[in-house]
């Protein structure tokens, strides 16, 4: 898809540490200015916050990066922003796993099996188009305030990036590879296990790396409507005391997060697929 493209042709960008080094002198100085303008975009970004913040707009309203920073350091030397972080990565992580474990054995079954697909096609559709966010009041009621209700909320969301995905990246594998197998005597599972899996690979951690950000945003969606711990309870908490810094030191945490999963999962992508860049090398 375009987002794996896009991962492709952006690659040598993310590049860090020693492989910049190893870089050619014009490739390294293209990654270094790259680096430089996201650093220098974040200074000037930054200052012009703090220099709008009670010049230009109420603090009320946008509060100041000064005034988050001092929010995260009383979380952080009381304990309360720990305790808060561990709850949403629990339930992100296990949302994550679990839909995408079962994203990517349905998206093969299926892709495997197109009667079934067929069958099965109008359902899937109809609940792919329910809201998913929408279904939290009903989970909270069916799994309680709990850990569990989250879960299964941010399972239900990545469950379908991740089937969607996998399956497309079956019905791409080229069919002649198929075929020239079947030719030299190989069985179904030795065909998925050597063509049709390899080849979905990039379509897979397409859709887990999209899926990321929903696993959070369902975790945190949970936690905001029914909870008394995790970050979603922590921005509510703060709105409800018009706590403008409070709401923004949260979301910044959660952005954090989110951006090191991501780039946790594009490293386990960069190693697991490390055969297609030899074979292009």
């Amino acid at each position: 898809m375009s987002e794996a493209d896009t991962t492709q042709a952006a690659g040598p960008v993310e590049l860090r540490g020693p492989e910049i080094a190893a870089q050619p002198p014009a490739a390294r100085s293209r990654i270094l200015s790259v680096l430089a303008w996201r650093v220098a975009i974040v200074i000037v970004g930054l200052a012009l916050w703090e220099f709008s913040s009670g010049r230009l707009i109420k603090p009320f309203w946008i509060s100041s990066p000064s005034e988050i920073w001092s929010r995260l350091g009383e979380w952080i030397a009381t304990g309360q922003l720990w305790l808060h972080v561990e709850v949403t990565l629990t339930e992100t992580v296990l949302g994550f796993a679990f839909g995408a474990v079962s994203g990517v054995m349905v998206g093969l079954a299926l892709g495997l099996n197109r009667r079934l697909a067929a069958v099965l096609d109008p359902f899937i559709v109809a609940f792919y188009s329910l809201p998913k966010i929408a279904l939290a009041p009903l989970f909270i009621l069916w799994f309680g305030v709990g850990l569990t209700s989250k879960v299964v909320l941010a399972t239900f969301v990545v469950f379908f990036l991740v089937f969607y995905n996998t399956y497309a990246g079956v019905l791409a594998v080229e069919a002649e590879l198929v075929d020239v197998l079947r030719l030299m005597g190989a069985r179904r599972n030795q065909i998925i296990r050597k063509v049709i899996l390899p080849s979905a690979l990039i379509w897979i951690f397409t859709g887990m790396k999209s899926s990321v950000p929903y696993a959070l945003i369902g975790a945190v969606v949970g936690e905001m409507m029914a909870s008394n711990k995790g970050l979603g309870y922590l921005i509510e908490a703060a709105a409800g005391q018009y706590d403008t810094a409070g709401v923004f030191a949260a979301l910044f945490v959660l952005m954090i997060i989110a951006t090191g999963l991501h780039e946790l999962l594009k490293q386990s992508e960069r190693l697991m697929l490390r055969w297609r860049e030899e074979g292009h090398g």
